[in-house]
């Protein structure tokens, strides 16, 4: 077990994680990130990426992390190969944070980036086809589906957001939901029971996912019909798995703020929490966009209010960190 200290002490990877990484150590703030059980995030089980700025062709997810985790690391960020299974926020700055190996890690501030994860039905054939065919994001896949026919799977806002905003895309859509009615808002469901391009499967749970995944990825699902029991096959070229996301913050309940979805609540427009000192980035905090770009633009926002948050700091004789008063 050993003892690491820090002025920026990151927990999560990902696109806030680095981001921040790579902005507080050309702050010379000498971050330590932990990276947690998914090294790289959400983006390193997604295959095709064609929305990140600044590559005319599609680049894959994992190559992504690695590139920004090598600009981290080459700026002076200590990456840690460990998961962050304890914290203790209430005794304000230094905050100090155990890990799974049993290390302790001390930061002056601290950079909350474990983001979320997408909710997913766990039927068979859904990992195995996640990313030839079976997304959990319309906005970061919908555009490989132009002029096909796709399912989405789900019956509240989420779901009906996706179904509408693949009609950009596809052929058309079809909603898939096991209940007979939707939970979406009335202007939701309103716009998308209007659509020429979208029908509804009601009643209907998704048994399985069915193709190969080495040639031509998803063909079709099996739908069981909840009021005869009987199953069928649902033909389509995608399937959009549209039932919410979960943010990794068991961790911090009853230590931060969380909303009724389980996000971390900050200061609106930035990234601050009711903590001075602590930080949220990323899908973590972010219910709404969910993507890379902005995720690594609110990491750049933990980063820069961190170091506003240092500059206006003092350490005592004992080493605890405190805000410095005001000049007259």
């Amino acid at each position: 077990m050993a003892t690491h200290r820090t002025k920026m002490l990151i927990i999560g990877s990902g696109p806030a994680g680095y981001s921040a990484a790579i902005y507080g150590a050309r702050a010379m703030m000498e971050p330590i990130m932990v990276q947690g059980l998914q090294p790289g995030g959400q983006l390193t089980i997604t295959t095709d990426v064609e929305n990140y700025p600044g590559f005319r062709d599609v680049i894959q997810g994992p190559w992504l992390m690695e590139e920004m985790k090598a600009q981290a690391e080459h700026v002076g960020t200590r990456v840690m190969w460990d998961t962050i299974v304890d914290i203790d926020l209430a005794n304000g700055s230094p905050f100090r944070a155990v890990g799974d190996s049993g290390d302790e890690y001390f930061g002056d501030v601290v950079v909350i980036a474990t983001g979320a994860q997408a909710k997913w039905l766990g039927v068979p054939g859904e990992m195995e086809l996640g990313g030839k065919g079976v997304s959990a994001c319309a906005t970061c896949d919908g555009f490989f589906f132009r002029g096909k026919r796709v399912a989405v799977i789900g019956g509240g806002n989420t779901a009906v957001e996706e179904a509408l905003y693949l009609t950009n895309h596809a052929s058309h859509v079809t909603l898939i939901h096991r209940r007979d009615s939707l939970r979406a808002e009335r202007i939701l469901q309103d716009r998308l029971f209007a659509h020429p391009k979208i029908s509804v499967l009601w009643n209907k749970v998704v048994e399985s996912f069915a193709g190969d995944p080495l040639a031509g990825g998803l063909t079709h699902l099996i739908l069981r019909d909840r009021e005869t029991g009987k199953d069928e096959e649902f033909a389509a070229d995608g399937a959009f798995v549209a039932i919410g996301h979960a943010p990794a913050t068991e961790l911090f309940k009853g230590k931060l703020e969380l909303d009724e979805g389980g996000y971390i609540v900050v200061e609106p427009g930035t990234p601050k929490t009711a903590i001075p000192g602590v930080f949220a980035a990323g899908d973590v905090m972010d219910h709404t966009y969910r993507q890379a770009v902005t995720a690594a633009g609110t990491g750049c926002m933990a980063a820069l209010d961190a170091e506003r948050f240092l500059s206006g700091l003092s350490v005592d004789l004992q080493g605890h960190v405190h805000e410095a008063e005001a000049a007259e």
